[in-house]
């Protein structure tokens, strides 16, 4: 509630990283009108660009991210969502990868898969979503996830925040500040940094 403020706005909800779209829906629904808003859920909406234009705030729901992305693609509904929230200001809370440049630092597996790994691009750097560090004594044989951003960075130069779970960057106009708890930033040819809670990290909004 503290994202979206004052009651009575029309929520636009965005189910499509789920395959049961009514319930996700539904459950949506449900915990939004607790808090006094209404909820229509997008693929309710034969014109979906209607639904964007008219309603007052969007949320896009987590999920799978390559069947979310390959669904905006689907719907034809990319530049509409970057429209309504880059140029007319609507507010807004989406699924993290796919406000991101891209989603090439997901945690899912490509289930399905959308033309482009090109997302909404709100902001200009990636998220790696759920982050976690290795453990100590972990058993573990695979690559960390600091070791999958450090291979991404090998062929990429976009910045990434990895988040850990609870944590959130909290856009408003030019300011973003981490929320939640403590998060890390990796860029290409620098070393991993930890920011804390309550970091600002508006200037990435600056990064090339």
């Amino acid at each position: 509630q503290s994202l979206l403020g004052k009651s009575s706005l029309k929520v636009l909800f965005f189910p499509f990283a789920l395959a049961d779209h009514d319930g996700y829906a539904a459950k949506a629904r449900k915990a939004f009108e607790s808090f006094g808003y209404s909820l229509s859920s997008a693929h309710e909406y034969e014109d979906k660009k209607k639904a964007i234009q008219e309603t007052d705030a969007i949320f896009i729901g987590g999920g799978n991210t390559f069947r979310l992305l390959k669904a905006l693609y689907d719907n034809n509904v990319i530049d509409s969502i970057r429209k309504r929230v880059l140029e007319d200001g609507i507010e807004h809370q989406q699924a993290l990868n796919v406000a991101c440049c891209t989603i090439k630092t997901t945690n899912d597996m490509p289930i399905v898969f959308p033309p482009s790994f090109d997302a909404l691009n709100l902001v200009p750097f990636n998220i790696n979503a759920h982050y976690l560090e290795p453990v100590a004594g972990s058993k573990h044989m695979g690559e960390t996830r600091e070791q999958r951003l450090l291979q991404f960075h090998e062929e990429n130069t976009v910045p990434v925040v990895g988040l850990p779970e609870g944590t959130m960057l909290r856009c408003i106009d030019n300011q973003i500040t981490l929320e939640g708890g403590s998060a890390v930033l990796f860029q290409a040819n620098q070393a991993k940094a930890e920011y804390p809670e309550g970091s600002d990290f508006s200037f990435l909004l600056n990064a090339s």
